[in-house]
């Protein structure tokens, strides 16, 4: 079969990226016919809030020889991604959807191949997390264009058929990432961070964002005895400011150790090793990418109840979601992990859980809904 990805790949870095290549990489590992069209502007650098869009020394990227075309900004440059994907004469056309900014090329685009081949897209979020008034009206002219989709989570589902309620599509969990590397022994993971390595150690890893729940993490950690160290790993999106006047204020300050920066491939094996779980304590989510870097490196987890977590965290046991959105109810939940037998109990459940998680599961699902799809 010929397929085509139209989606972020190498150089750009993050998870989006990430997903389509290894997508990209198992697809073709069956033997397919696949061809990646990249952006040739994803971001604006004016609209983009971090350090770099790009891939930089120490990431792991799988390097994609994709087709650079689409302009995120350039009418122009949509009409020239068409016309190099009908050259192309796919079968189907995978799209990977994350937020309504794309949505005047990704509709184009969609628009115009939808009379020669099946146009799927790959909705990472149907909504985004910060969402604006124009994010629902955007993504329902998208998913107007085409004739199924993928999702990976309960919310993201739901979202799409409240905007598009005769929807054909498919739903799997996030496969892992599993190409970040071995994980190391903690001792060592907590010497290379300069951290004591006989404490509890609780990660918060990824983009730092308001709607990712940071402030109340820090407030949790207050409320834990000293047995209990944070270690925050990730670049922030905005000011890092308030969080540190919280720190700075904090009972638990010495116990509380910050890495405000893009964390590089190379070091995702340090921090997950040096971590005894992971802590996602959101305010809104849909799927989170960190879950399958947290399963690839047997990690168990405490989340609020929010996305789609119940699912991926809760159901197969692999960690604790906590009844509410609050510091009081983290705190808990971590208390709770952390309790006689209930980590090893954990552990055995994310081994089980792994087999579920495998690349080949999403990809023979996908390519028997392709063949289905009217």
């Amino acid at each position: 079969m010929k397929i085509a990805i139209l989606s972020p790949f190498y150089p750009y870095r993050g998870g989006i990226a990430q997903f389509s290549a290894m997508l990209y990489t198992e697809l073709e590992k069956e033997g397919h016919t696949v061809q990646a069209f990249n952006f040739k502007r994803l971001y604006p650098d004016l609209l983009f809030p971090g350090k770099t869009q790009y891939v930089e020394k120490g990431d792991k990227a799988i390097e994609i020889n994709g087709l650079r075309l689409l302009d995120s900004i350039n009418p122009l440059s949509y009409f020239q991604t068409v016309e190099a994907i009908k050259e192309f004469d796919p079968e189907v056309l995978i799209i990977s959807y994350w937020m309504s900014f794309f949505v005047p090329g990704y509709a184009h685009i969609a628009n115009r191949m939808k009379k020669h081949c099946k146009v799927i897209t790959l909705i990472h979020n149907a909504i985004p997390h910060e969402p604006k008034f124009f994010d629902k009206p955007m993504a329902k002219l998208l998913f107007k264009q085409c004739h199924g989709f993928i999702v990976l989570s309960d919310t993201v589902r739901n979202d799409l058929l409240k905007l598009h309620s005769q929807a054909q599509y498919i739903q799997n969990p996030h496969p892992l990432y599993n190409h970040f590397g071995n994980p190391i022994e903690k001792k060592i993971a907590c010497q290379k961070l300069q951290i004591p390595a006989n404490k509890k150690n609780l990660l918060f890893f990824g983009l730092i964002r308001d709607y990712k729940g940071l402030d109340l993490l820090i407030e949790a950690v207050n409320l834990l005895d000293d047995s209990y160290q944070l270690i925050i790993a990730g670049e922030c999106y905005g000011s890092f400011e308030k969080y540190q006047k919280q720190i700075d204020n904090s009972p638990a300050k010495e116990r509380i150790f910050v890495h405000n920066h893009y964390i590089s491939d190379d070091d995702i094996p340090l921090f997950f090793s040096s971590a005894d779980a992971l802590v996602l304590p959101y305010r809104s989510a849909t799927q989170s990418g960190v879950v399958s870097v947290a399963y690839h490196y047997n990690l168990p987890m405490v989340s609020t109840p929010v996305g789609d977590f119940s699912q991926s965290i809760a159901k197969p046991q692999t960690g604790i979601v906590v009844s509410e959105i609050s510091a009081s109810s983290l705190k808990d939940g971590i208390q709770t992990l952390f309790s006689e037998g209930k980590l090893n109990f954990v552990s055995q459940q994310i081994e089980k859980e792994k087999v579920a998680l495998s690349w080949e599961t999403l990809t023979k699902k996908l390519l028997s809904f392709i063949n289905k799809l009217s």
